[in-house]
């Protein structure tokens, strides 16, 4: 009886054969594969959509999509997407991204603005073994266990921005060089708000800031729902600090810079204020950020091919210039589609493989990836520019003194 079992388990199982081996080339045949081109590449985009570093996310995605598409796609293959709104709720933003992964089935994520939304999100975006691109949140956090757990977190990369502990030594740069080299102010203060973000900078910029010369008269963080800054901009003129350096992205710097320049305080300021970013910030608040310095990634000057094309383009489909995360997500598609032709494939662990790989030519620098997927930065990369605001809203680069293309002012009432 064995070998007579044998004998009938032999003929099923040639019988599968001949039964399945026509349907799997059914399956692999020309319109198979046609109609599996046919499907849409799908871009899920989570960000703030009230705030203008979402709707400048989706407008340079949407720019970048147009690209793609009149290119013939991604091997073969349209490129489309769709945006869920994660607010500056990491609660909402666990929902937004759970609707792209289930209900909208996206095949890649690029987004995200606020570190503390971005960090809630990683568990989920991991489950999902879904490769995300982030463009706006700067913890390095966020990019921390790709090191230490690369097999479930080597689907995130930090597309942008340089995080801040690089943004924390870009500032102690300009300190050194700029705010003592030559202004020769040597006394300053510190003030942030109270986000993750700011806690993992503000320490390491008080250190280095200390280490190159400089005299920490005052440092403190603030409330982000802060919306009277009298008596913390009393403080820092009582400090003696000469210049202010300032750490915000969530709180209201349009009601800091009116009060600072209300209150005609004699302390000029700059740092990463990311509402400052806005191309309508000057006239949006009166002119009253007037010498106010921020640091950008890019600005309208030839950084890279890329940059002037970008801008102009950007222009014409925006009432504004754009902010950091517009470049980012720009380019976060670019190097996505790039990744996946050099792969041959839409397999996730080859595009990553490809990702890791990368050296893409962005908006303002070479886009490449360290071990723990994280934004690499210096010469040629993207770096910290110091950008301020001055007469009739125009900006001007002050600092790295070599894309220098104006000269810095004081506030009106500090002029001789």
């Amino acid at each position: 009886m064995a070998i007579c079992k044998s004998r009938l388990h032999s003929a099923c199982g040639h019988w599968l054969v001949a039964v399945l081996a026509p349907l799997f080339l059914l399956l692999q045949s020309p319109a198979a594969l046609a109609q599996d081109n046919n499907k849409p590449v799908r871009i899920g985009v989570p960000t703030a959509m009230q705030l203008q570093v979402g709707r400048d996310t989706i407008t340079a995605i949407k720019m970048a999509v147009d690209e793609v598409n009149k290119k013939g796609g991604i091997l073969g293959r349209k490129v489309e997407f769709v945006v869920a709104d994660e607010t500056e709720n990491p609660e909402t933003g666990i929902s937004a991204i759970r609707k792209l992964l289930a209900n909208e089935k996206v095949d890649v994520l690029i987004g995200g603005y606020t570190s503390g939304v971005t960090l809630a999100q990683l568990p989920h975006i991991s489950a999902a073994k879904t490769i995300y691109l982030g463009v706006g949140a700067a913890s390095p956090s966020v990019t921390n266990k790709v090191k230490t757990d690369y097999d479930n977190y080597k689907y995130v990369f930090r597309v942008g921005p340089i995080n801040s502990a690089h943004q924390a030594r870009a500032l102690v740069d300009y300190v050194s060089n700029f705010v003592i080299g030559e202004l020769g102010y040597k006394n300053i203060a510190i003030i942030g708000e109270n986000a993750k973000w700011v806690q993992d900078l503000v320490p390491l910029l008080s250190k280095g800031a200390k280490e190159v010369g400089a005299e920490v008269k005052l440092t403190e963080l603030f409330d982000t729902q802060t919306s009277d800054f009298s008596p913390l901009l009393a403080k820092v003129k009582a400090s003696g600090a000469q210049y202010m350096i300032v750490i915000v992205s969530h709180g209201s710097s349009d009601i800091l810079a009116k009060q600072w320049h209300d209150a005609q305080v004699p302390v000029p300021y700059g740092g990463v204020d990311v509402k400052s970013m806005d191309g309508d910030f000057f006239k949006r608040i009166g002119g009253k950020s007037i010498s106010q310095v921020t640091v950008n990634f890019a600005v309208r000057t030839p950084l890279t091919k890329k940059t002037l094309p970008f801008f102009d383009e950007f222009k014409k489909q925006s009432p504004n210039y754009p902010v950091f995360t517009a470049f980012f997500a720009y380019d976060a598609v670019h190097l996505y589609a790039d990744a996946v032709k050099r792969a041959g494939s839409f397999d996730t662990d080859k595009i990553i493989k490809e990702l890791e790989k990368t050296r893409h030519e962005g908006i303002a620098g070479e886009i490449s990836f360290d071990e723990q997927h994280d934004l690499q930065t210096g010469k040629g990369k993207y770096n910290l520019l110091f950008v301020q605001w001055q007469e009739k809203g125009e900006r001007a680069v002050i600092y790295p003194k070599e894309l220098r293309n104006g000269d810095f002012i004081l506030p009106p009432w500090m002029k001789k």
